[in-house]
């Protein structure tokens, strides 16, 4: 039987985690810690009562033999034991009809002799005492750790400058102002180039000191930093940091992010530390060569490296479930673990070296890969797995992953709200306890080792849905059979892309044709990821957030409940086998009338059909002719299918339709849902548009034109070379003619420039640099460039600064669209404006996504009647503002927000401004 003593601590503690991240204050949590520890003492106390209650209460009782076994006959025979209390058990011993028997035990005062009342309540006291105790450290440690972070936190609350002094605690990686942290977000191989220098990178800072304010003060807690890189810029580098501190996103795990204008290593990462950046490095070298898809996923599946995956392919394999191959956690850990354990066989190494060779193994790769959530959650229970070794004791998973759960939050509480930790918990969960279950029920259906094959994807499915939801709302549907195909492969690419790391900084003539041959693994992987994506349904649409993860696991948990709740039939599934002599062989058994051969036992005069394992109520004759009536079971599953259903009909069916309603043809400006981005469109036709900004990478933009009908792009803006503006340039000019294009003449950063210049020529769209006072018609809107390159490259944001600032008359609405002016931008176009007497327009897209950094002057000469904010949901930026939301709304502005609208279109009807999508 499977232990799960250990889950309600950890349920209690994760929610106990959850609490105390949430923006409690310091003071709080030690409050709250001072009460628990009350409560907890006082459940202990009680249950030393109850035990010792319970020792006196067996001291007391006296057991004597009375009968209670039945035999084939039905007849009492001997046995049963009966207590003081004179009251009979029940049995549990069957004899060859397989009716149950009367034994049993009671003890003193009529008690069963499984555990009765007393110990079950004896046995809740525990898990209360248990619950309490894991809930109890982990709010103390969240209050230690938050009362180290309250300057930080201060800081950052009110967004000073500040310099901070730390160790870079995670990996340094790639980072694109479109909010995907790799790659770099640019179209094309510029990925990887643009994530160097001079691109941007991002990493976690473990906060050492503070300087701020004229103060130096030792600070804790974790700063996000988002910098344009350093030189020996390292995992474990201590370094220097300086820049303004702001709030973190929503649900974010650390105390504050920064911008950094510059990084100082002050200190190199230790020895052991550099030896394995060096293996990285070499791997990376080694791999360079080979095909795309090779190059990204044989470091992705060997040490969990993303830098350099094509954005087609890391969504394919998001699409279909695929996107764990690439994220190290427990499947690598048991990689590495079942090899090194084959290899200490083949030596006959004795127990005490196989554990050390192993827990030495163990805690390298750990380091390797970095010790994200899920790998520090793989570590954990692989260091409980090799406890039970060394004492010689089976490993036990659900104490090991409640354990391990428990005693991270202990010492990290912000892990609670890590995705990462939540979706390897889940995953880790589904598998210790459905597979078994689920393959038990599978096996007479398609056999014993095609039925664990299948249990293992569909678990960690099922247990991983309503987590993925929160992130995408949709429900991928050939997840598991990706997970079947793609399975071969994992093993080889993952063991073969690890030895071409070990080998590859003293062999790399070895260690390359060993990555060629993992290539080929991965070669497999990306073709199950690219057809199954590519497939009509691949995905779901399903209700995002907490209620739509909580409809999914909802509707997974009637699912399991009415296919578990029954034990498994023997052999094939008893009720299509076709009756001797029935004559209707092909047809299901529940079509015909009689009862299933197979299953009778005996029909006696005057008796029921006593099915196997449960018997029939006596004297209940079987009709010749009539329907066997439905069992409980039988009508509790019914019921929870038809709850599905209903379920089905009232949410999905409405999303479905929603799906098929088009946008309204007489759309005169619409804002594309891109994420954290922009993509605006402006008609000028029936299938034509003038199209700004394309968005990050991805086919958001592509697809937001599809929907409006959008087959020509009469006139192509691209206000600046940042790649939440650009990144979505291949599929947009992949889906459709592109007449010109109109770019900045600032090309900043360089290497989005450069890839963009190059697909624009590649396309053979003729691309020039705008300039102030550059004037156009496009079908029915003329437009007119009032502003582009005043930054010219300076300032602290010139990419930002350098943007188009573009006006558009469409024929019912003057549109001003300011890229991602930052307020010295803005403040120079409210000179510009004023010098032309322009004074109000119908509408504004707010500069850069709704930032803090906004021109009142601006707000107050311009007026709109609607004001866009173009930003992705929860990003973590904290766009757009409550400044600017405020700003624009004390204009006088309906506001206009892609994050909570998706994909918004205005129209003009009888002289008034009308929006659809919001």
């Amino acid at each position: 039987m499977t232990d799960v003593r250990l889950l309600p601590g950890a349920v209690a503690a994760w929610a106990a985690a959850w609490w105390a991240t949430g923006g409690s204050e310091p003071a709080r949590l030690a409050a709250v810690s001072g009460w628990l520890a009350i409560l907890v003492g006082i459940c202990a106390i009680g249950v030393i009562g109850l035990r010792g209650g319970g020792r006196r209460e067996h001291a007391r009782a006296g057991l004597r033999w009375r009968g209670g076994m039945r035999g084939s006959d039905g007849r009492r025979g001997l046995g049963g034991l009966q207590g003081r209390g004179g009251q009979r058990g029940l049995g549990g011993l069957r004899g060859p009809d397989g009716l149950r028997g009367s034994g049993g035990l009671r003890g003193a005062g009529g008690l069963r002799g499984r555990p009765g009342r007393a110990a079950a309540g004896r046995g809740a006291a525990h898990q209360v005492v248990l619950a309490g105790a894991c809930a109890l450290a982990v709010v103390a440690g969240g209050a230690v750790q938050a009362a180290g972070s309250a300057v930080v936190r201060d800081l950052a609350e009110g967004r000073f400058t500040a310099e901070l002094t730390g160790t870079v605690a995670t990996q340094p990686e790639p980072f694109s102002w479109g909010g995907a942290p790799s790659p770099a977000g640019v179209p094309g191989e510029a990925a990887q180039s643009e994530a160097s220098a001079p691109g941007q990178v991002r990493f976690l800072l473990e906060v050492g000191s503070i300087d701020a304010r004229g103060v130096r003060t030792a600070g804790g807690g974790r700063v996000q930093v988002v910098t344009a890189g350093a030189d020996g810029l390292r995992f474990g580098s201590v370094v220097t940091v300086r820049g303004g501190l702001r709030p973190p996103r929503t649900g974010g795990t650390e105390t504050g992010a920064l911008t950094a204008g510059y990084v100082t290593v002050q200190r190199s990462p230790p020895a052991a530390l550099r030896l394995l950046d060096r293996h990285r490095d070499a791997l990376m070298e080694v791999t360079d060569g080979l095909s795309p898809q090779a190059r990204a996923l044989v470091p992705g599946a060997a040490i969990g490296d993303t830098t350099r995956m094509p954005a087609d392919l890391e969504e394919a394999m998001r699409a279909v479930g695929l996107a764990h191959i690439t994220a190290v956690s427990g499947g690598h850990f048991s990689v590495v673990m079942a090899v090194l354990s084959a290899l200490c066989a083949v030596a006959r190494l004795p127990r005490a070296g196989r554990v050390a060779l192993i827990a030495v193994a163990s805690c390298t790769f750990l380091v390797l890969v970095r010790p994200e959530p899920a790998v520090l959650r793989a570590g954990v229970m692989a260091a409980f797995a090799l406890t039970g070794l060394a004492l010689g004791r089976p490993a036990a998973s659900v104490p090991a992953l409640a354990g391990s759960v428990i005693g991270l939050l202990v010492v990290d509480p912000w892990l609670a709200r890590s995705f990462g930790f939540a979706l390897s918990a889940a995953a880790t969960a589904g598998l210790v306890l459905l597979v078994a279950p689920l393959a038990r029920r599978l096996t007479p259906w398609i056999g014993g080792p095609a039925a664990f094959a299948l249990a293992v994807p569909l678990a960690a499915q099922l247990a991983c849905g309503p987590v993925l939801v929160l992130l995408d709302p949709s429900v991928p549907t050939m997840s598991v059979v990706a997970n079947l195909l793609a399975a071969p492969a994992v093993f080889p690419a993952t063991v073969l892309g690890l030895l071409a790391t070990i080998l590859a900084p003293w062999l790399p003539l070895v260690a390359g044709p060993i990555a060629w041959v993992a290539g080929g693994a991965t070669w497999w992987i990306a073709v199950v990821a690219g057809f199954l994506a590519s497939l009509p349904g691949a995905s779901l649409p399903w209700p995002g957030g907490p209620p739509g993860a909580l409809l999914l696991a909802a509707l997974t948990g009637i699912g399991l409940w009415a296919v578990l709740r029954r034990e498994p039939l023997a052999g094939r599934p008893q009720a299509w086998r076709p009756a001797p002599g029935s004559g209707l062989r092909g047809l299901p058994r529940r079509w015909r009338r009689e009862p299933p051969q197979a299953l009778l036992e005996r029909r006696r005069p005057g008796q029921g059909v006593a099915f196997r394992g449960r018997s029939s109520r006596p004297g209940r004759a079987a009709v010749p002719g009539r329907r066997p009536r439905l069992t409980r079971g039988q009508a509790g599953t019914l019921l929870a299918a038809g709850i599905a259903v209903l379920l089905l009909v009232v949410v999905a069916a409405p999303r479905f339709a929603a799906l098929g309603e088009p946008l309204p043809r007489d759309w005169q400006v619409a804002a594309c849902d891109v994420g954290q981005g922009d993509s605006l469109a402006l008609r000028t036709g029936p299938a034509s548009a003038i199209v700004v900004d394309v968005g990050p990478e991805g086919p958001a933009a592509d697809r937001c034109l599809g929907e409006l009908g959008v087959t020509t792009v009469d006139l192509l803006v691209l206000s600046h070379f940042h790649a939440d503006h650009v990144g979505g340039l291949g599929p947009v000019l992949a889906g459709r003619k592109v007449t010109a294009a109109l770019v900045t003449p600032v090309d900043d950063p360089p290497a989005g420039a450069a890839a963009t210049r190059a697909s624009l020529a590649a396309a053979g769209i003729p691309a020039g640099d705008a300039r102030a006072g550059q004037q156009g018609v496009a079908g029915t809107v003329r437009w007119e460039v009032l502003q582009a390159g005043a930054g010219n490259g300076t300032g602290d944001a010139p990419a930002n600064d350098a943007s188009i600032a573009l006006v558009a008359r469409t024929p019912d609405l003057d549109v001003l669209l300011l890229g991602d002016l930052e307020a010295s931008g803005q403040q120079a176009l409210v000179a510009e404006l004023g010098s032309r007497g322009a004074t109000r327009f119908d509408v504004v897209k707010v500069a850069h996504h709704g930032s803090a950094e906004q021109s009142p002057d601006l707000a107050a000469l311009t007026r709109p009647a609607v004001a866009i904010f173009s930003a992705g949901r929860d990003n973590e930026y904290g766009h757009p503002t409550g400044q600017a939301l405020d700003l624009y709304e004390g204009a006088g502005a309906a506001i206009v927000r892609t994050d909570e609208c998706g994909t918004a279109v205005l129209v003009v009807r009888d002289g008034e401004i009308g929006s659809a999508g919001c």
